[in-house]
């Protein structure tokens, strides 16, 4: 499978708002970003001008209006991102990450029953 280009986190806060409500104009994802980042409308369109180089969106012209769609689907970047993680950090081994997950303190029983039944299912699954 064709490795997806590196994202930045100031591109990866418009691709979330991309995934989430394509097909989407210019002046909407500018209003979805999020007021905290103080970004201008001049960054927004040159964080959608370099999305669009790198072939992670494509747009649509309709009038004057640009409308903006994934190429990659959230889904895929999201795999490819879990295992340079796992890679980088881990050597590719699941079973470290989760010692470390499970370590720490704030994490809610809540979330370890979640975990719990999501091995669960895996395991079934990998029986059939």
């Amino acid at each position: 499978m064709e490795k997806i280009p590196q994202i930045s986190e100031a591109e990866y806060e418009i691709m979330k708002i991309i995934w989430d409500e394509s097909p989407i104009s210019t002046n909407d994802v500018c209003k979805k970003v999020p007021a905290s980042h103080n970004w201008s409308q001049k960054t927004i369109h040159t964080l959608l001008s370099r999305l669009t180089a790198k072939h992670v969106i494509t747009y649509e012209k309709r009038g004057r209006m640009y409308y903006y769609y994934p190429i990659i689907s959230k889904k895929r970047y999201l795999n490819q991102e879990n295992h340079q993680f796992l890679n980088r950090f881990y050597n590719g081994e699941m079973a470290p990450m989760l010692s470390s997950l499970l370590s720490d303190e704030k994490i809610s029983d809540q979330e370890l029953n979640a975990m719990y039944q999501l091995i669960r299912k895996k395991l079934k699954e990998d029986e059939h």
